[in-house]
């Protein structure tokens, strides 16, 4: 039963030792721990500020990255019309081009159709002119065999001028 009812002597130097160590500990202990507190409560400090900054930071990298493709994006459409609009302006020209150049070809083939008619049509009439002066001269030489053939021809003949 000694242990459950203290005596005042067990009181007393219980308390004196509980005091003693309550002294020694704050001259030794309690500085440093409370040093060593304060220290990591500043560096938790200095990390939550470290980490907002960061997440500020990220957030305006992350807007900036947002701007930037947004740009990008904006200029690549604005290029991609550019090219489709110069791709549309040279198909445009190019069938212009193909136009002309087929419009040219057809006025050659048909000049040159024109003058391959205009030299057959000349070579024929050529050769018809030929065919009559030789079918007139046959005809001359056995009509002018005899001299009236011959003064009724001329005497025609004059007629025709004279009514030409």
């Amino acid at each position: 039963m000694e242990l459950v009812t203290p005596s005042i002597g067990l009181v007393f130097w219980t308390s004196l030792a509980f005091i003693c160590l309550l002294i020694l500990l704050r001259k030794f202990a309690w500085k440093p721990i409370l040093g060593a507190i304060h220290e990591r409560e500043q560096s938790i400090d200095e990390a939550l500020n470290k980490a907002e900054l960061a997440k500020q930071e990220m957030a305006r990298l992350t807007s900036q990255n947002q701007d930037l493709m947004q740009q990008a994006r904006a200029e690549r459409d604005e290029i991609l019309k550019e090219a489709k609009t110069l791709k549309d302006g040279i198909l445009n020209e190019a069938k212009k081009q193909a136009q002309v150049e087929g419009a040219k070809l057809i006025e050659k083939a048909k000049i040159e159709i024109e003058n391959q008619k205009k030299a057959a049509l000349a070579e024929v009439k050529d050769q018809v002119s030929t065919l009559s002066l030789e079918i007139a001269e046959r005809v001359l030489r056995t009509q002018l065999d005899d001299k009236t053939k011959q003064e009724a021809l001329v005497a025609n003949l004059l007629k025709d001028v004279e009514l030409n």
